[in-house]
């Protein structure tokens, strides 16, 4: 099928008749997007993939609760951010991991080859993010990353222009820090 509307997509999917079809053109259209948004947080491939399967099953489940005020992509974003958000912490509390613990064992994770493709550049770089706060990390890999505005990321977050601005700026300067320390 070819590339269609956001509009037709959501016409198909509310439609009893071509809403599988609708289903499998909204996973075409934004797996692979929602999936490296949330291996970003949680680092670990089979997390990730849960993850993504869970927020297009919420998505699906919820679809009439969509009411259009964003596009798709900024609501499926947002999904995918609080099932990320959501599991870290179940991950913490489940394991007692104190947070230097937390951030220790991922560390060791971007240490180990093949984990994380790129020199030691990106290795720093993946480290130095692991000390942000899950939000500041979160709104980090939303700018600098996946490139949006400060608007795209307002929807996706629910936090206003402002305090998205202050984050980014503290996560930056957070990672600076780290980067000089290495």
């Amino acid at each position: 099928m070819n590339q269609i509307s956001e509009q037709e997509l959501i016409q198909l999917i509310h439609d009893p008749k071509t809403r599988e079809i609708g289903y499998r053109q909204l996973i075409l259209a934004y797996q692979k997007r929602v999936y490296h948004l949330i291996r970003r947080m949680v680092l670990i491939h089979e997390d990730a993939d849960d993850l993504t399967q869970n927020t297009f099953v919420k998505a699906f489940r919820n679809f009439d609760k969509f009411q259009g005020n964003s596009s798709l992509f900024t609501w499926l974003y947002r999904i995918g951010t609080n099932e990320a958000l959501t599991f870290l912490e179940k991950k913490k509390k489940r394991f007692f991991f104190s947070i230097d613990d937390h951030q220790e064992k991922l560390e060791s994770y971007v240490d180990q080859p093949g984990n994380i493709s790129g020199d030691e550049i990106q290795r720093a770089l993946q480290k130095a993010l692991l000390t942000l706060p899950e939000k500041q990390r979160l709104v980090f890999h939303l700018k600098y990353q996946e490139e949006l505005t400060y608007e795209e990321m307002s929807e996706i977050t629910g936090t206003s222009i402002g305090a998205l601005k202050a984050s980014y700026h503290h996560a930056v300067k957070k990672i600076e820090l780290s980067l000089k320390a290495e």
